[in-house]
């Protein structure tokens, strides 16, 4: 399986750190403050790639109000073959949702070779 690092602190230059976000791009704490810190996150860009990070917004309602933005990060991904994706367990943090609620919007990401996804999703995914 491609299991993403619990804590990633590096990252290598053709990977990218995929952090929740919120849709105003106030990366203020967790994951959202070490992409701005670390790879290259634009504050008050809340979406998309940005330098070596890819904001995908977890703080503006419920399961449902995420789904569009992993499904565009999915697409994303997939037509970006040459970057290795590290997925960091987005909307678990600060926004208050489990894996066993965003893992299966990942559903589609189990086929996709370059998206690498948290040990605790695989395990939602993989029962």
């Amino acid at each position: 399986m491609r299991i993403s690092p619990d804590r990633i602190t590096e990252i290598g230059p053709d990977e990218v750190f995929v952090f929740g976000s919120n849709l105003a791009g106030m990366h203020g704490g967790g994951a959202a403050r070490l992409a701005c810190e670390r790879f290259g996150a634009v504050w008050g860009q809340g979406v998309g790639l940005h330098g070596r990070s890819y904001a995908i917004p977890t703080m503006q309602g419920g399961v449902a109000t995420i789904a569009p933005y992993v499904d565009g990060f999915i697409d994303f991904a997939r037509r970006h073959p040459e970057k290795r994706f590290l997925v960091t367990e987005i909307g678990c943090g600060i926004a208050g949702f489990t894996p066993e609620q965003i893992a299966p919007l990942f559903a589609r990401a189990v086929g996709v070779e370059n998206i690498w996804l948290p040990a605790r999703f695989w395990a939602v995914l993989s029962r």
